[in-house]
């Protein structure tokens, strides 16, 4: 069975995004060639990554395009080929393009859902953003793993990545600093 990890950028006062939803905050820290080593090596894992309806967006009108080619070609190959699954009630269709293929539309998360999910994808499912699904996914206990990318800036205001979530107990499974400042933690479900 695969397993659902959730891979997102924080700020050192747990926003995953700012008051309107932007997540470009992060490109304020200086580029880091072991880190984006790093991120190259785990975006090899073939996982189905998992979208809400605004991360979607968001990813959808930046990878396709020529200037993500240009900054990280390796990213955007990933990124546009992977496959995809949005979750949306607002949504009534997605449109696979060139760049932009592998995308299953589904209109909300429910358990029997995710878990026939998790059996279907061996090579694993992961969060890109997407608050609101990392959200569900905890509290239904769905989630195998939270790499938080935490990055060396505080943003004051913003969307909390677990607002409203459940209490859950966490053991570190491993961590990792860069030279830039950001600092990888990974944390699973305490046994």
């Amino acid at each position: 069975m695969g397993k659902i990890a959730v891979f997102n950028h924080i700020s050192v006062d747990g926003f995953f995004a700012g008051p309107k939803g932007e997540i470009d905050w992060f490109k304020d820290v200086p580029r880091d060639a072991a880190y984006e080593k790093y991120t190259h090596k785990q975006s090899q894992s073939k996982s189905t990554l998992l979208f809400g309806r605004t991360t979607y967006d968001m990813m959808k009108s930046f990878w396709p395009t020529e200037t993500a080619y240009k900054m990280d070609p390796k990213m955007a190959e990933v990124m546009n080929s992977s496959p995809k699954i949005v979750f949306s009630k607002k949504m009534k269709g997605v449109k696979e393009e060139a760049h932009w293929k592998n995308i299953q539309l589904l209109p909300g998360i429910n358990k029997k859902e995710i878990e026939k999910l998790k059996k279907e994808n061996k090579g694993g499912l992961t969060i890109l953003g997407s608050g609101t699904i990392v959200q569900q996914l905890t509290d239904l206990g769905m989630i195998d793993s939270y790499t938080l990318v935490q990055v060396p800036i505080i943003l004051g205001k913003g969307k909390p990545l677990f607002e409203d979530v459940k209490k859950l107990n966490l053991q570190l499974s491993g961590s990792k600093g860069f030279k830039n400042g950001i600092v990888v933690l990974t944390y699973e479900p305490a046994k």
